[in-house]
């Protein structure tokens, strides 16, 4: 099968690549992945975080506030991320002059501040892309969802119409509507969409009464908001689709371009096999769609798309009566 591909304007030999984690921030991890046959790679995320320390402690930095302006930054010392700033910048020059692959550069926050200068340093680095991650949990009753909706506008427009390399916007799944997000998104000239970033939530522990938050790992059981999510953009929107989370079979990947997916990243896979998890997932892709007949990548991408299924809003209330009904039918009382 034609595995080739076309994500944020690359053209890829096939739709795996490596999504952002803490394996790009190592160069030879980073030759592995491309070794084990990456199509791209994300690079780790640079956070907001970090920018703005970096700006208080440096203000030749202009973060397009005035000097003392800043916001105060929260979070870790910047000796907690595994590279500084100007790190980064280093780290992706390095990636470039190693790598044959396309390199796409992460920004990970919630506000404009800082970003921009970061944005265009990195498009200066080479970076073939760039993805902004956007990670922002409401917690204030006084900001609506229209405020924290334009905040993302906000920033990837600003970000759009000061780089000319392709920008991809990852979001969280908690949106009242996400084709509408995405639509506005389109307008801005946002490239692509990844779909979805992780909420990692917090537990409470009895003990101390205080919050504990666990890093866990993704399992194939995650692929399925993400797959109605880009089966329900898939033809709606004109925009680069990848899904992200959830990737762990060769059938992961399979119903995800099915639903439209013009990538997948994977991350936990090979943070539990390692990047020869990549060959593995490809190779056996592709004899999947020799044995069902597909010849290539775009007789298969979007079959499963609900814009096909029109609709769509009697289609999805439809079928989530019948699986609601569907327990009686298949699970009887005891008393049947």
């Amino acid at each position: 099968m034609d595995l080739r591909t076309h994500y944020l304007g690359l053209a890829l030999p096939h739709p795996f690549i490596c999504g952002a984690s803490p394996l790009s921030a190592d160069l030879d991890m980073a030759l592995r992945i491309e070794d084990a046959g990456a199509a791209a790679i994300v690079m780790h995320s640079l956070f907001e975080e970090q920018i703005l320390k970096d700006v208080r402690r440096r203000p030749q930095v202009q973060s397009g506030l005035p000097i003392g302006r800043e916001p105060r930054p929260t979070g870790p010392r910047l000796g907690a991320y595994p590279l500084a700033p100007g790190a980064y910048l280093e780290h992706l020059l390095r990636l470039k002059q190693r790598l044959r692959i396309p390199v796409i550069a992460s920004l990970n926050g919630t506000a404009a501040d800082g970003w921009l200068q970061y944005a265009r340093a990195l498009e200066r680095a080479g970076a073939d892309a760039l993805e902004l991650n956007f990670y922002h949990v409401a917690t204030d009753p006084a900001e609506d969802g229209r405020a924290v909706e334009q905040r993302v506008l906000d920033v990837a427009a600003v970000v759009k119409e000061s780089i000319s390399i392709p920008v991809a916007v990852k979001l969280s799944p908690f949106f009242s509507s996400l084709p509408n997000m995405a639509a506005r998104l389109e307008q801005i000239g946002t490239d692509g969409l990844v779909l979805f970033n992780r909420f990692y939530q917090p537990d409470i522990d009895p003990d101390t009464r205080g919050t504990s938050v666990d890093l866990h790992l993704s399992g194939s059981g995650d692929l399925l908001l993400r797959l109605h999510a880009v089966a329900s953009l898939s033809g709606r929107v004109n925009m680069s689709l990848a899904i992200s989370g959830g990737i762990h079979e060769a059938l992961d990947a399979v119903k995800g371009v099915m639903a439209g997916a013009h990538v997948v990243q994977v991350v936990s896979a090979l943070l539990r096999n390692g990047p020869s998890q990549l060959a593995r997932l490809r190779t056996a892709f592709d004899a999947w769609g020799d044995a069902h007949g597909y010849a290539s990548i775009a007789q298969l991408q979007g079959v499963a798309t609900l814009a096909t299924r029109a609709p769509a809003a009697e289609w999805e209330r439809s079928e989530y009566v019948s699986v609601l009904q569907s327990w009686n039918a298949s699970h009887p009382t005891a008393d049947a």
